[in-house]
């Protein structure tokens, strides 16, 4: 017998394999020469009501008798063996209806499973994958909901650490948010390699998201393994195959031929990640043999979109689509209050019950890793399920790994939701750096509000080039009183009318559209050495654009590039490249690497210069780095020290941003100020240095490839001559009016 038993080794061999499957209940013909085969990962196995599913569990578990075939695990045959010695080889089995025992607690029901085994799962690791059964451990069986009993029955199994579970219906009866962890919880074993898993499931959305390929029964017999992209995209193969118009017997072996339906779907399944794809369910309600056939109207309904690679596995490897998060309920557009209700829900209600107070709908989201459910509108798991590594993340023993998994989490799950008016959220340093990166992520002129003890220090990390507004909490956010009330309050209630101004947009622009069409916007980089020439450029443009001018500061640039990538801003004219001399020389002032990335994604015509590109910024003297100090250093005012680039610098600039111009597709003119690039660099001023600007140029002219869409061109001016900003908006012009002729002449390319 201890031979009998022995675990099964870890081959390449099938870890399950049926084969001629037969099983009679009395005289009717249950499995009619099932064939099945698992190697790894999860299968799904669907069908109508009768066809034999939960039939075929019960054969693999040994809880009915065979008449004949094969069952094998690992290569061992396990037909005419006892459930108790199937179990003990390594099959877990979670019955359809959970069989829990009413009078033991979930602990109970968990040590009970434990007894006398060791291995990889342990209560303590199952109630990290459920934090809901940690919450409920001394409640009975009777006392747990429909989704607690489920999770519960699959921890039980779990337990005695099986190489294989087979599920019946595991998603039957419980409410879609249960029903998407569950799911997901079931694939995330299966990626991590210790367990295969045998669905066998009648939601067919659910089939088609946890396995690639599903098995489809019908009258005892597995008709057909189908790719689920292809199930899940033929409406008409699904009523054929699972509705419940027609009978079994309509369906013979003849009908393993593809239909015309199933193969326009499997083409479309090929291209499935190229674009969303519509997910029919012809089963919305069990149906019975005696159900009658479901209107299609209602099907289409009913329909959901998949547009996400699946958390499913075939051989291990991930494969399919899975559905979106639910988008947001019908109604009115809501405002967004996030953190961490676990620890600031007090903080967090007070601020919701106010913007309520001034009549609007709220949606309070969660963003707790505590793994202790706190009541919000949206769950920490609804938002996990955005993030690729999915609730697995936010569940990590290691707080700063669930801290950065929710970030990340969060980050992907805001950007979809639709009808927002604006966010608001409130914590320490903690729930800044977790919320803040979602914020960034919104559009330009969507309230954003975080009230942070961080707000008083420098928020650069939080604000990046967004419009985040930062409110110091004054007092740590732990509690309500005197004081916070009154914070707190300002917060949801400038929100609350950053949001109704919002609104009245959005209805005015459902009403009626503006009489004239709005000029289209351009974006200019001004630094206060430059003033005089982007004030020039931007009046010279009024009559036509509508200017955006930003402060060169390195945010400065990159928000203006973030608006590009974002389509808002179609047209540059980068007057003040300054950002890229603190980058290189460590200023305070810095570019990131991808300054011009914009420009060379977007490949919008763009005209540049190198305004300010002479100095270097730093706060007070004190400040600057020691290796600094014998440079010529002018104090711009008490707080800001600026350093003139010397020509070795300058040439390094020249040749880094002739880099990046050579990288650009869309039309370039850079105009180089041959008298100065600043108010300092002219003649007679601090920082006049003719050897260090011509260093800049030649790099520049060296590194540039230049060609009729790309040119250099130097012209005996000082950068705040209003002649060079008439240069520069007539280049401007004349490279958008080139690209007017292009797109109206079709083929016949302008001349630049």
């Amino acid at each position: 017998m201890a031979e009998r038993l022995k675990a099964p080794p870890a081959t390449g061999m099938p870890i399950l394999q049926i084969a001629g499957l037969n099983v009679f209940y009395g005289r009717s013909h249950a499995l009619q020469g099932v064939d099945l085969t698992l190697h790894s990962g999860v299968l799904s196995v669907v069908g109508r009501n009768g066809m034999g599913k939960t039939t075929m569990c019960k054969a693999i578990m040994g809880l009915v008798p065979i008449s004949a075939g094969s069952i094998r695990f690992f290569g061992q045959e396990i037909a005419g063996r006892s459930p108790s010695e199937i179990a003990r080889l390594g099959i877990g089995y979670v019955p359809q209806g959970r069989r829990l025992w009413r009078s033991l607690t979930v602990d109970e029901h968990l040590r009970l499973m434990q007894r006398g085994k060791r291995g990889a799962w342990t209560p303590e690791r199952v109630y990290e994958v459920f934090p809901r059964l940690a919450e409920r451990r001394n409640n009975g069986g009777a006392q747990l909901s429909g989704g607690e009993q489920q999770m519960l029955a699959i921890g039980r199994a779990l337990l005695l650490n099986p190489r294989l579970l087979v599920m019946d219906e595991p998603t039957e009866g419980l409410a879609p948010v249960i029903v998407a962890h569950v799911e997901e919880m079931l694939v995330r074993l299966a990626e991590q390699g210790d367990v295969a898993i045998l669905v066998i499931e009648q939601n067919i959305g659910v089939a088609t998201q946890m396995s690639d390929p599903v098995a489809i029964m019908v009258n005892g017999r597995v008709n057909r393994i189908i790719a689920s992209a292809t199930l899940a995209g033929d409406r008409e193969l699904q009523q054929r195959l699972l509705g419940v118009g027609r009978h079994g017997h309509d369906e013979t072996d003849g009908a393993l031929e593809p239909s015309a339906g199933e193969a326009g779907a499997a083409r479309a399944a090929q291209v499935a990640s190229a674009g969303p794809t519509r997910v029919y369910n012809a089963n919305p309600v069990i149906p019975t043999r005696w159900s009658q056939p479901v209107p299609a109207a209602r099907i289409e309904a009913q329909a959901r979109t998949i547009s996400r690679p699946t958390l499913a596995t075939r051989n291990g490897e991930p494969v399919g689509a899975i559905r979106p998060l639910a988008a947001a309920a019908a109604g009115e557009p809501y405002v967004v209050i996030a953190g961490t209700l676990d620890t600031k829900g007090e903080e967090l209600r007070y601020i919701r019950d106010l913007i309520r107070a001034e009549g609007l709908r709220t949606r309070l989201v969660d963003l707790s890793t505590s793994g202790r459910s706190a009541g919000g509108d949206v769950t920490p798991q609804q938002v996990a399920l955005a993030s690729a590594r999915g609730s697995t993340g936010i569940s990590a023993s290691d707080r700063g790994t669930a801290v950065a998994a929710m970030t990340e989490a969060f980050a992907a799950w805001l950007p979809r939701q639709e009808g927002v008016l604006g966010i608001i959220s409130a914590g320490g340093s903690g729930a800044t750096a977790m919320v803040t990166p979602a914020m960034q992520a919104m559009p330009i002129g969507l309230p954003k509000l975080m009230i942070s003890t961080m707000a008083s220090g420098d928020v650069r990390a939080y604000v990046g080039a967004s419009d985040i507004a930062m409110m110091h909490a004054v007092t740590d956010v732990q509690g309500l009183n005197r004081v916070s009330r009154l914070v707190l309050g300002n917060g949801a209630r400038a929100v609350a009318a950053m949001a109704k101004a919002r609104l009245a947009d959005l209805k005015r622009e459902g009403v009626a559209r503006r009489p004239e069409p709005e000029k289209p916007l351009v974006g200019l980089t001004m630094f206060g050495v430059t003033t005089p020439c982007v004030q020039q450029v931007a009046k010279l443009l009024e009559p036509e654009w509508e200017p955006l001018v930003f402060h060169a500061t390195g945010t400065g640039g990159q928000s203006m590039e973030k608006l590009v990538d974002s389509g808002l801003v179609g047209a540059v004219i980068d007057v003040s490249t300054t950002e890229i001399c603190d980058m290189l020389m460590g200023g305070f002032l810095p570019a990131t690497e991808d300054r011009f990335g914009a420009i060379i994604r977007t490949r919008i015509p763009y005209v540049g210069s190198v305004g300010a590109l002479d100095m270097v910024n730093f706060f007070a003297p004190e400040t600057v780095p020691e290796h600094y100090r014998r440079r010529k250093l002018h104090p711009h005012n008490p707080q800001i020290t600026l350093m003139r680039t010397t020509p070795e610098e300058n040439a390094r600039m020249g040749r880094w941003i002739g880099e990046r111009l050579n990288q650009m597709e869309g039309p370039v003119r850079f105009l180089i100020p041959e008298r100065g690039v600043s108010a300092l660099d002219a003649q007679g001023q601090a920082f006049h240095d003719p050897a260090a600007d011509a260093a800049l140029f030649q790099a520049l002219e060296q590194t540039v490839r230049t060609s009729p869409g790309r040119q250099l061109i130097r012209l005996p001016l000082h950068i705040n001559d209003p002649a060079f900003a008439a240069a520069l908006v007539q280049q401007f012009r004349s490279l958008h009016a080139g690209r007017r002729r292009e797109r109206a002449g079709g083929s016949v390319r302008a001349t630049l």
